[in-house]
């Protein structure tokens, strides 16, 4: 790999990504004062349940984004096993946030439209940035094994792929582009410009498909209903 390659890794992996593990910490924390200033639960739960799956998503959000144990993680071939346990950890608690929404519903817990909504709109947000990590992971092998000779094959068709012309020289996908393959998926519960040709993939859009559908179906037009 080129010395341009790892610093374009680099910045993409240590900051990028960081800058979105970051914000979905933000929105978990925004949730949880807010949820405790107005008084609201989760199933009976207290407000500052919210705040329990940022510890360990900040406990290995550090070493990932700290140059000195990330250069330690490299050397031992480890990095990629932390972040992937990262994304995993989000992915987890926020199908559990998820699950618990939808049983507080159900139980008739929820009276509040503008709090189901922000609770809602911080689950589907949560979804999009963390199904774009694990797209951005997994494709190829991850961002430094698709730089390097022979990568394994691809996990999205990309225009840019089947089109050259229509991208820069040397062209790589990034990190926004799996987010916005997220995003669209998240929306329009289909693929769009980005087609899976894996079935990891294909079943990673399902299951992200499902949890969108989910919480603007069930949550948010509960939410609209209960403000009329």
């Amino acid at each position: 790999m080129s010395t341009a390659d790892l610093h374009e890794e680099e910045i993409e992996s240590r900051f990028e990504a960081t800058f979105a593990v970051g914000l979905v910490i933000g929105l978990q924390v925004t949730l949880a004062l807010v949820s405790l200033g107005g008084g609201w639960k989760l199933i009976g739960l207290p407000g500052w349940v919210w705040l329990i799956p940022t510890v360990p998503e900040a406990a290995l959000l550090l070493p990932l984004a700290w140059s000195v144990p990330r250069h330690r993680l490299e050397q031992l071939g480890q990095r990629r096993t932390v972040a992937l346990a990262l994304v995993g950890v989000i992915t987890a608690a926020n199908m559990l946030a998820l699950a618990a929404l939808i049983a507080s519903l159900l139980s008739a817990q929820e009276k509040s439209g503008g709090e189901l909504l922000l609770k809602g709109a911080t689950i589907w947000s949560t979804n999009v940035i963390t199904f774009g990590l694990l797209f951005w992971e997994l494709d190829r092998g991850g961002p430094i094994r698709r730089r390097e000779p022979d990568p394994p094959p691809r996990d999205f068709q990309f225009p840019q792929d089947e089109n050259p012309a229509l991208a820069e020289p040397n062209w790589r996908p990034r990190l926004a582009d799996y987010v916005y393959i997220s995003f669209t998926n998240a929306i329009a519960f289909s693929p769009t410009d980005a087609m899976p040709l894996t079935r990891r993939v294909k079943m990673m859009m399902l299951t992200e498909s499902a949890i969108s559908a989910t919480t603007v179906l069930l949550v948010a037009a509960r939410a609209v209903n209960i403000l009329h």
